[in-house]
């Protein structure tokens, strides 16, 4: 089942030997070029591997001189920007582990993961969008945060908080020693090493941290970048979040590892995405579906030269036919691509080629990645193993032996059929995840937070179908009868306890719930 790579086998297995490997052999290549932040200082937007490369060492650097250790965890919660890489691969060169967090999630759930994980680090975002997370974490949380709190200055003049380091002031505490460490260190780590924690929600309402090392996460980027021929002429336009595999493990990973220039955009909209491509001769744009659909509508779109575009990689949700053909005929995009993953693979389960044809990629998923292998097990199960599977879930032994099977298959919890050729197709899910905008969505988590809302004696949440989004959650509750709730007011409460792509968009109440023999809620029945 396994598919042949386009263009070699992965030479390095660990990200700081793969960024050592970028600034050998392309030290004048542009690495990143980002306009979206006026810097504080005369620090270029605009930098080539090799000073990419000198600037992570400076990251890992500083991180050690502020007693990050080996094999500390050191957590980024903050938007795309340049910053962003050069933290995360500062991070492993100080021979650390990441751990990205999600910007859309609340202060309370970020301060969890920061706990769970036992960060010694955090990375977190100034102003941003009305928000400044490390204002509002170190009057808040300031007792449960690290002591190390390094504060991203993306936009505003606002003072860095009391208990806070600023960017530009904690790279200058790199020593020569420090360095020197640094460079042990990074020549230290094994393939095996731990290389991100990135935590998903899970069926119980908790979040769960999967584990991957360098080797697992690489060869994933390479594979995925092997797929869709990346090379040093393409530049790649990114819109997926860094803290999402598709982000950090789909995008600056594969940039690392051919070169490619890196394009970061923090806030998707079809103006600032044709703007960038136009202006920056975008090749490569990877995104979920409702991105390309409110692009090919958009009024504007034919003020904006977007023809330097090859590549487009998409998934998430059922990619219509029409799609595919509008991206070639109104766009004149030569390659379009859906695939399959999760992050319990880091991302990479199967793939559509170059190769195949409309129908292929617009109704299945492809076949296998290298390296990994396909099978349907009980009751249609879709089942991964390979060299993308996750180690386990954090301080979940119990979890991990659900997951990962006596024999090294992963079960997905989605149910698929596989065709003659191998092209699998997801037709339905063993779990009630659905994806809004490209998130996975859990309904347990947000029925747990629901349950705490005075009046709620029971809810079921579950995804229904939006044209912009995907797919949105529907809450359906009961509630005691002197409660005086309505459907604001429960959208109210969720807003405050759950990121916005958790939010139930609709709530029905119910005077009972469907339920089967045991008594479990019918959700497929529900009105």
């Amino acid at each position: 089942m396994a598919q042949t790579s386009r263009t070699g086998t992965l030479s390095v297995t660990t990200t700081p030997a793969a960024l050592q490997r970028a600034a050998r052999s392309w030290p004048d290549g542009i690495a990143i070029v980002d306009g979206q932040w006026a810097p504080s200082t005369d620090r270029q937007l605009e930098l080539t591997w090799s000073q990419i490369h000198d600037a992570v060492r400076t990251f890992a650097a500083s991180l050690i001189a502020s007693g990050i250790e080996a094999g500390d965890r050191v957590a980024i919660w903050s938007p795309n920007s340049y910053h962003w890489p050069i933290a995360a691969l500062g991070v492993h060169y100080a021979g650390a582990t990441l751990v990205p967090l999600n910007t859309r999630y609340t202060a309370g759930e970020a301060i969890e993961i920061v706990e769970r994980s036992g960060a010694r680090g955090l990375v977190v975002s100034g102003e941003f969008l009305g928000a400044d997370h490390a204002a509002e974490l170190l009057r808040d949380h300031r007792d449960q945060l690290p002591d190390l709190v390094i504060r991203v200055p993306l936009s505003g003049g606002s003072p860095t908080p009391d208990g806070a380091v600023d960017w530009d002031d904690f790279l200058t505490r790199e020593t020569a020693d420090a360095l020197t460490e640094a460079d042990r260190r990074a020549e230290a780590i094994s393939p095996d090493d731990l290389s991100d924690i990135l935590f998903t929600s899970g069926t119980t309402g908790k979040s769960k941290g999967v584990m991957a090392t360098h080797r697992q996460t690489l060869s994933g980027a390479h594979a995925w970048g092997s797929n869709g021929g990346l090379n040093p002429d393409d530049r790649y336009l990114m819109v997926n979040p860094y803290f999402h595999t598709f982000g950090h493990k789909a995008g600056i990973l594969p940039s690392v590892l051919f070169g490619v220039t890196m394009l970061p955009l923090a806030v998707y909209s079809p103006q600032q995405a044709m703007e960038l491509v136009s202006d920056q001769h975008a090749t490569v744009f990877p995104g979920a579906p409702t991105i390309f659909q409110t692009i090919l509508d958009d009024p504007k779109r034919s003020d904006y030269d977007l023809s330097s575009l090859r590549l487009v990689v998409t998934g998430a949700s059922i990619v219509p036919v029409v799609l595919i053909e509008r991206l070639q005929t109104e766009l004149g995009i030569e390659t379009v691509i859906t695939a399959y993953g999760l992050t319990e693979a880091s991302g990479f389960v199967s793939t559509c080629t170059p190769d195949d044809d409309d129908e292929t990629v617009a109704n299945t998923c492809g076949r296998a990645f290298e390296g990994m292998e396909i099978k349907l097990g009980d009751n249609g199960e879709v089942l991964a193993r390979g060299d993308m599977v996750m180690l386990g879930y954090l301080d979940n032994p119990e979890a991990t032996a659900e997951t990962i099977d006596a024999d090294g298959w992963l079960h997905t919890g989605d149910i698929g059929t596989i065709d003659e050729r191998g092209n699998l197709k997801i037709t339905d899910r063993l779990k009630d995840m659905y994806i809004c905008g490209g998130f996975n969505v859990y309904p347990a988590e947000i029925e747990q937070t629901l349950a705490r809302l005075d009046g709620v004696t029971e809810s079921a949440v579950v995804g229904v179908p939006d044209d912009r989004l995907g797919e949105v959650g529907r809450a359906y509750l009961t509630v005691r009868k002197d409660a005086e709730l309505d459907e604001e007011k429960v959208i109210a409460f969720a807003k405050q306890h759950l990121a916005n792509f958790k939010v139930p968009r609709s709530v029905v109440f119910v005077d009972e719930f469907p339920r089967n023999a045991s008594g479990k809620i019918l959700k497929r029945n529900l009105p």
